[in-house]
């Protein structure tokens, strides 16, 4: 069936098929193994597909710094002092035009390796996503994968100006980088002089350690020195650049990019690139961004599809989950982003934010469920998961330069309780999975169908009920909320209870709910909950409550058919 609903799965490979049982903090690949690209078996594709999904974004698929050595292999080494983690961030790019060696099975056919990949996930019906770092790359860049006819970055600069539009780099003439944090762990110190500008917008020679100390930004032709003159004519060389970068990846048959940083890259150059490259082929682009005032510049400037909204969506359900808010905050929510809401991309989790189920968010995974049922289901926007996140995954281990903070570390080597059980060494038949596990992934399995399947969620129309059941004391909007979702004979109702408590409810229907819906008003008919698979006869009337019972932290969605 055709659907407009995107549903994506973030999953990280060099976690995702590393089974080791007990690996040690700070362990290096050696001890604690790695996932790796052929960790995707078909088995393991169809199993994530069963879940609802429509993409899989492959998260740090692209050649970073790392501590480990593949000089063997041709590949420059990094200095301890630059890398965070022993495994180092996906987000420090070390060559835009090469995979990570860590994720090969055999690393001079890495790039093969990658590629057959990407044929499996088509193969199995799902299309694919990788990240493109366009902000900062890592302090010792230097690729060496490019195409000969391609110049490296920062080859051509002169690194005597501070600023110039030809630079790819921002340098600070006359000064040395200082990491005066960072422990001795080389022979010899990190050298760079000048010092470049570091990641976050550092523009200093002493980045401090909350600093993205182990990247440097990229020149888009804004010189933040002098205020912020921009000077994009004629075109910078760093946009040529990235520009080319993208269409690299494009050739591969990838079918979206996840733009990290986004909107610290001028907005300019998003409108200017993503049309080239949506000419050669229409793939989809996501923009990770926390600046709700710069929404709409980002769509229809910058031609992204889907943006990141971590600051309104994801932080308004945490604290409706953790009980902090009523639901009536989300209501306000989407009617503020009723001109853009398809374009909105929701999430409860991802690798930069805490486990549902871990001590610091909501200590258990059933709690994510009431607005896992919500997101999914509200509006058509695209909805995503992280890796474990259907299995209840903690995400309180203690990996090493990542500590015990409720996330998966994204630095380190190590390897994923949930998943290894449900991988069962590469079976991806779930036998290691304890009960409430497989109860929770049928619960996900069921609502993401739900949300991709049904026409009346990703394609109908909205139509919410707090309104008015604002004073009814049988259906308490701090904990519960209800809408119908229409597409032509086909009607849906959801209801979503947060509390963690049962809920005997008494919901009122306005008379014009059933005018503009066009359904006709108590009629006797059968109706499917589509979780559950019950069916039951009933009727929607504006002359009565319509009643029934809802389990605590959980949602009920009832299909009728006229």
């Amino acid at each position: 069936m055709k659907t407009n609903k995107h549903i994506i799965y973030q999953t990280f490979p060099r976690l995702f098929g590393n089974y080791t049982k007990n690996p040690v903090k700070n362990g290096s690949i050696e001890e604690n193994g790695c996932g790796k690209f052929n960790s995707y078996t078909k088995k393991a594709l169809d199993s994530i597909k069963e879940l609802g999904v429509t993409h899989i974004w492959y998260t740090g698929v692209i050649a970073h710094a790392t501590c480990t050595d593949y000089t063997a292999y041709g590949l420059p080494r990094n200095h301890h002092a630059i890398v965070k983690g022993e495994a180092g961030s996906p987000y420090a790019i070390r060559d835009y035009y090469d995979v990570d060696p860590d994720l090969a099975e055999n690393i001079p056919n890495r790039m093969i390796e990658f590629e057959e990949l990407i044929k499996r996930t088509h193969d199995a019906g799902m299309k694919v996503i990788i990240d493109f770092v366009p902000n900062h790359v890592s302090r010792a860049y230097h690729s060496v994968m490019k195409p000969s006819y391609i110049d490296d970055l920062g080859q051509h600069d002169r690194t005597e100006l501070a600023f110039s539009p030809s630079n790819n780099f921002y340098y600070l003439p006359g000064q040395h980088l200082e990491l005066h944090f960072r422990a001795q762990e080389e022979d010899f110190e990190y050298s760079e002089f000048p010092a470049k500008i570091t990641g976050n917008d550092c523009f200093t020679a002493c980045p401090g350690v909350n600093d993205w100390y182990e990247t440097i930004k990229l020149n888009y032709g804004i010189n933040y020195l002098d205020g912020g003159s921009e000077r994009f004519d004629p075109v910078p060389n760093t946009w040529n650049k990235m520009l080319d970068v993208l269409l690299f990846w494009l050739e591969k048959d990838i079918d979206g990019f996840r733009c990290d940083m986004a909107e610290m890259v001028p907005v300019e150059f998003w409108g200017w690139a993503i049309p080239r490259v949506k000419s050669r082929k229409n793939v989809i682009f996501i923009a990770e961004i926390y600046n709700p005032d710069r929404y709409k510049e980002y769509i229809r400037t910058g031609h992204f599809d889907y943006l990141y909204d971590k600051v309104e969506a994801y932080n308004i359900l945490r604290d409706i989950i953790c009980r902090k808010l009523p639901t009536t905050r989300i209501t306000q929510y989407w009617q503020t982003y009723e001109n853009i809401k398809e374009h909105i991309l929701f999430f409860l989790e991802n690798h930069d934010e805490q486990r549902i189920a871990s001590d610091f968010f909501a200590g258990n995974a059933q709690a994510g469920i009431p607005g896992l049922a919500f997101m999914a289901t509200f509006d058509i926007h695209p909805f995503m998961i992280y890796n474990g996140q259907e299995l209840g995954e903690k995400g309180m281990d203690e990996e090493g330069f990542s500590g015990k903070d409720g996330r998966t570390s994204i630095f380190d080597y190590w390897s994923m309780d949930s998943i290894r059980r449900w991988a069962n060494n590469g079976l991806f038949d779930g036998k290691l999975l304890d009960k409430e596990q497989r109860r929770l992934r049928e619960l996900y399995k069921n609502i993401l169908n739900v949300a991709k399947d049904e026409k009346a969620i990703s394609l109908g129309s909205f139509y919410g009920l707090a309104y008015c059941n604002k004073n009814n004391p049988y259906f308490p909007l701090e904990q519960m909320m209800s809408y119908f979702r229409k597409y032509e004979n086909e009607l849906i109702i959801v209801f979503i209870n947060f509390d963690d408590r049962e809920h005997h409810f008494r919901l009122k229907i306005p008379k014009n709910a059933f005018d503009i819906l066009q359904i006709p008003d108590n009629t006797a008919i059968t109706a499917k909950e589509l979780l559950s698979g019950e069916e039951c006869i009933c009727s929607l009337t504006h002359a009565c409550p319509f009643e029934g019972t809802i389990s605590a932290q959980s949602a009920k969605i009832l299909k009728f058919n006229y």
